[in-house]
């Protein structure tokens, strides 16, 4: 899959979909800009990516440490810290900031 999004532009490649919720609304919604987004990061262009969806490359540093408390060593090692980063608490935080994200990308 990496590798289709690395050799197509999201931007004008007819494989891609489009938002079906920016098609109907005309806003765009958080994951809007996220294709584009990972074929600029697949190609090293950071700064094009952040511009694509500032969300999506802010979230990577946060999925790789959830993905890394998942590993049975820092489940058990790190618990306090792991309930705290990914408990119910942490993900109504998530939520609230995708959320405020989609209001002010509209704004």
């Amino acid at each position: 899959m990496g590798a289709f999004y690395y050799f197509y532009n999201p931007e004008n490649s007819p494989y891609f979909l489009k938002c079906p919720f920016k098609l109907v609304t005309g806003l765009s919604c958080p994951g809007c800009g996220s294709q584009r987004a990972v074929h600029a990061l697949l190609h090293l262009n950071f700064k094009e990516a952040f511009h694509f969806n500032p969300l999506l490359i802010a979230s990577i540093p946060y999925a790789g440490l959830g993905i890394a408390f998942n590993a049975e060593v820092l489940k058990s090692r790190f618990p306090k810290t792991r309930n705290l980063l990914y408990g119910s608490r942490a993900m109504i935080a998530v939520l609230v900031i995708v959320v405020l994200f989609f209001i002010f990308r509209n704004i």
